[in-house]
């Protein structure tokens, strides 16, 4: 239970951070789309340079999880699904003004038209489970 907790207050400080840096503004989001402003491919791109520094740390230095258990990298191969997964993602984040991180912040913030977008992520992964196995590889 307490572990639980524990990802509860994480949760809590990240949305927290998500609202005061603007990540969760629609106005930001759309700024970015139109190439109107350098804050959002700010935040992107200092997480992609933090992301990369903490996985360059993990691998040299061969740190284990937190239970003490070997770091496992699977091999990544190209698939162009994410291509166009990507692409689809980036319209429905154009369009909709949320992605999934900052969906939940934008919701606790008081953004209640964003519950529409909550159930369409939702039907959509439910969708992409249904055909999943139909789909090319």
């Amino acid at each position: 239970m307490m572990k639980k907790i524990k990802y509860l207050v994480l949760g809590l400080l990240f949305g927290i951070v998500f609202v005061k840096a603007e990540i969760i503004s629609w106005f930001r989001i759309q700024e970015m789309f139109y190439l109107q402003s350098f804050h959002m491919f700010g935040v992107i791109g200092t997480a992609v340079l933090v992301g990369m520094l903490s996985l360059f740390l993990l691998k040299k230095f061969n740190i284990k999880t937190l239970d003490g258990e070997k770091i496992i990298w699977a091999e990544k191969t190209f698939n162009w699904g994410h291509v166009f997964g990507g692409l689809l993602f980036g319209i429905g984040w154009a369009i909709t003004g949320a992605c999934p991180g900052p969906l939940f912040a934008q919701i606790g913030s008081g953004f209640g038209v964003i519950l529409l977008t909550l159930l369409s992520a939702i039907a959509g992964t439910w969708v992409y489970g249904f055909f999943k196995e139909k789909l090319p590889h």
